[in-house]
């Protein structure tokens, strides 16, 4: 379940309120920006070393390999399930199925009454923002504290991620020294020791006080059972060994099935995302701690979360479970960049959350998501899976225009255009009338190029904040008959 898009300002009123606020717009960028840059370096090292034999592959090797994965992996995907949930159960875990965000809440909630739980800690999930579970468990009277930085900053804002990987990225060191700050009951500096100091200090108690830890699964690996978590703030491992309790929110479409499946996409994910061969800490969890461990849960509850995924596999949207949530398409998207995460509405921001979340959920109540992108496909380039995102969100541009929910003024001017383009006479008058009646607002530039500036009705939604380009004083059609009449001559 994503966030109510019942409960949200419409969307161009988010999109204003983001583009009139330049400190998010800048964080934004700046960390984008650091984002793409270090996974550019990281991704040609990666093919250095490919071409002197020192990798398992190039870049483009490894995403050709990992689609392979995904795609048997999502054609077999009921087989690796059961072959999962056997393995889990015999390495002494617990299997839930959840078919949707209330059946997690549902499992989570009899475990933490079971358990007599008063307080669970957090590492970092999309999956559980996803099923709104700290908003259920907090109402059953259960603190629910986030461990992951990011989202412990959020969570003290009361707001939703920004980013998949990095969920305060619109948040400034001032912002988070001030909300830090709030907590301890006093000024904090904006330097990096005195705010993860602070962290660390508050969130260490919190670890040791909790009855229950909480995590999702970058990967869960189906022949071993294997939950594996990739972080760099230790927290993840915290999470899942210090409370007696460890319940693991899986995605489906995590699954991948041998552990040589796992280095392929590992090698994928960490580069991705943070611009890292692999990040600080990588958590391998088989099983609950056994007879004679020093240390681990005494239980160990996985949740297989569906909640709309299977309603994609077959379809020509599948290809969207093969992502690996790394984030990379966020980073690179003009879209994105300039409003950041929150004016989406949606858990899922960037081009894939205007792909999954009007699939996950409901299409007709998300319509404007998939306008939300410049079709460039940058997206499609940045991602280490391949998918091609833009071409979805133009198929869902068209399934919204199939249910009937395109704007009615929109699909008019549409109607008109596809007339006019499939008559000749028509389009040439056309063109003629739209020269002269732009001819007032063309400005010619210092270079002798012209531009159209401040142009009136629906236009002016463009051009106010761009160009326009005029209408070429004699167009191709026009010019090529008049070289036809000279050739006769």
């Amino acid at each position: 379940m994503a966030a109510d898009p019942h409960n949200v300002p419409d969307f161009k009123t988010r999109i204003a309120k983001a583009l009139g606020d330049e400190r998010l717009r800048g964080a934004v960028r700046y960390t984008a920006d650091n984002l793409r840059t270090k996974r550019n370096a990281v991704v040609a090292d990666l093919n250095e070393q490919a071409a002197q034999r020192m990798a398992i592959g190039s870049f483009a090797e490894l995403r050709r390999q990992a689609r392979r994965i995904k795609e048997h992996t999502l054609k077999h995907l009921d087989y690796y399930l059961e072959q999962a949930a056997e393995r889990i159960r015999q390495n002494g875990g617990t299997v839930h199925w959840a078919g949707s965000a209330a059946d997690v809440v549902r499992i989570a909630e009899e475990i933490a009454e079971r358990r007599q739980a008063k307080r669970v800690i957090k590492s970092k999930s999309m999956a559980s923002e996803e099923v709104m579970f700290n908003h259920a468990l907090e109402a059953k009277g259960v603190e629910v504290v986030e461990s992951d930085l990011g989202e412990y900053i959020i969570q003290l804002a009361h707001e939703t991620p920004a980013h998949i990987v990095i969920p305060a990225i619109h948040k400034t060191r001032r912002q988070i020294a001030d909300m830090f700050g709030a907590v301890a009951g006093r000024e904090l500096t904006t330097d990096t020791p005195t705010l993860t100091k602070f962290a660390r200090e508050t969130l260490r108690k919190k670890f040791m006080a909790a009855d229950i830890g909480v995590s999702g699964a970058n990967f869960l690996v189906a022949e071993s059972g294997t939950i594996c978590l990739v972080t760099n703030e230790g927290n993840g491992r915290l999470t899942t060994s210090v409370p007696p309790v460890h319940v693991a929110i899986v995605g489906i479409e995590k699954l991948v099935p041998t552990l040589e499946d796992l280095a392929v996409v590992l090698g994928l994910l960490p580069r991705s995302a943070t611009g890292q061969k692999i990040t600080t800490y990588f958590n391998m969890i088989t099983g609950p701690r056994r007879p004679g461990e020093p240390d681990g849960p005494e239980e160990l509850h996985v949740i297989f979360l569906d909640n709309g995924r299977t309603n994609l596999l077959g379809s020509k949207y599948e290809e969207a479970l093969m992502c690996i949530r790394c984030g990379a398409c966020l980073n690179v998207c003009p879209v994105y960049r300039n409003i950041g995460g929150h004016a989406y509405g949606s858990i899922y921001p960037g081009p894939i959350g205007s792909v999954i979340s009007p699939l996950l959920n409901d299409l007709g109540a998300w319509t404007d998501l998939p306008q939300a992108s410049s079709l460039c496909g940058a997206c499609h380039e940045a991602c280490p899976m391949g998918i091609h995102l833009h071409e979805h969100l133009v198929s869902l541009r068209m399934d919204t225009v199939a249910m009937g929910k395109a704007d009615p003024g929109f699909t008019r001017v549409m109607k008109l255009w596809m007339a006019a383009w499939r008559r000749p006479a028509i389009y040439r008058m056309a063109a003629k009338l739209g020269r002269v009646a732009m001819r007032p607002f063309v400005k010619k530039r210092a270079d002798g190029t012209e531009v159209a500036e401040s142009l009136p009705g629906p236009f002016a939604a463009w051009t106010n904040t761009r160009n326009f380009p005029p209408i070429a004083s004699r167009t191709f059609h026009e010019r090529w008959s008049d070289l036809e009449k000279e050739g006769k001559r």
